[in-house]
């Protein structure tokens, strides 16, 4: 009856005390909500009071950002010599690859972040997309190396920065998935002898790190080809990162595969499913769907992990900035070098990490309770 007012018109509606809604409700909800709350917020306020300041004035207000020589950065006052990176970000984007032939990696770059974006657009999800992913590979593999269309020749040990980054990454996930997926499978299947070879090989691959098996794949495998043979070094290590992954992504997914219902394997068998197609259709889509942030998570550690492709003798894009510290010219500027770097790490991976979470919300839109 408290609608009912003088005269018998409606009384207006009571909003909620304002303390509880707009910019002062979220703050006493989140900032000031309890005691030990309050007291954190007070911390994290003085801190920020006492350092960003200077963080600004550091790295913007004083901060060089064009000069031809170190003698601006290190004139008494000066802030970031944001000029260092200015001057060597071909160095640290492409490595010691030709620097006359640079717009080949750059275009090759391109490619492979264009269809890495496209591929997150779930209306792109068929059969076409994988020729698209081939094509794409092939036109990157000619402009990386060359020797045709008139493209000089470019060994791929001069490759390296950013685009040799990608390549070990990009192409680390797109082959080891599908190979940790059949791991996976294999771990649960009901023939003794797939279990205990899927079984195997994860357990061993997953008892060595990553280093180990590079360095394996480098020194030790040659060792065992017969006289004249020789594989590339870098597909060597492509091989080796793409062995190693695939194992820890078949334990996530096992993972997964375990999580689904026993009802759901009745339900296909009782469509009279092939394995195959209860797989593909019902198991697979389910299991997949729940160990989004662990597989994502794991690709995430895979394109940080790529560094370790030093003790092989190639430059990631890590390396290849610590390299332009080798400049006596430029020597002493190493914090805005690795800001810059791991600038460009933390944009990469914050992006898998936003989407991973996009497509888990989209995905369990119809599961959601």
């Amino acid at each position: 009856m408290a609608e009912i007012a003088h005269g018998g018109t409606a009384a207006p509606a009571i909003r909620p005390p304002v303390i509880e809604i707009g910019v002062l409700g979220w703050m006493r909800k989140n900032l000031f909500g309890s005691v030990p709350s309050t007291l954190l917020t007070i911390v994290a306020a003085y801190m920020i009071v006492i350092t960003v300041p200077g963080i600004i004035d550091w790295a913007f207000l004083r901060a060089v950002w064009v000069s031809d020589t170190s003698a601006a950065c290190k004139a008494p006052g000066a802030g970031a010599c944001w000029a260092f990176i200015a001057d060597k970000h071909r160095l640290i984007f492409f490595g010691t690859y030709p620097y006359a032939e640079q717009w080949r990696p750059l275009i090759a770059t391109a490619i492979l972040l264009a269809m890495i974006v496209g591929s997150c657009d779930r209306r792109l999800w068929n059969r076409w997309l994988l020729a698209w992913w081939a094509g794409g590979l092939v036109v990157c593999s000619v402009l990386m190396w060359g020797g045709v269309l008139r493209l000089t020749y470019v060994s791929n040990l001069d490759w390296g920065g950013l685009p040799l980054t990608l390549v070990l990454s990009v192409v680390g996930c797109v082959f080891a998935f599908p190979l940790g997926m059949v791991l996976a499978l294999g771990r649960r299947s009901h023939m003794p002898i797939i279990r205990w070879l899927s079984v195997g090989y994860i357990e061993l691959i997953r008892g060595v790190p990553l280093i180990t098996v590079l360095i394996t794949a480098s020194v030790i495998f040659p060792l065992f080809l017969p006289a004249g043979v020789n594989i590339d070094k870098l597909l060597r290590a492509q091989v080796g990162i793409i062995l190693f992954e695939a194992a820890y992504i078949a334990e996530i997914v096992r993972g997964g595969l375990q999580a689904v219902p026993r009802g759901q394997h009745e339900a296909a068998d009782s469509l009279g499913l092939s394995y195959f197609n209860k797989q593909r259709m019902i198991v697979l889509p389910q299991a997949l769907r729940m160990v989004i942030p662990p597989l994502v998570g794991n690709f995430i550690g895979l394109f940080k992990s790529t560094t370790l492709v030093i003790v092989i003798g190639l430059f990631d894009l890590l390396n290849s900035a610590k390299a332009a510290l080798t400049d006596l010219n430029w020597r002493g500027f190493s914090i805005e070098l690795y800001i810059f770097t791991a600038a460009i790490y933390f944009i990469f991976c914050y992006s898998m990490s936003k989407y991973s979470q996009a497509l888990e919300r989209d995905l369990n839109k119809g599961t959601r309770r």
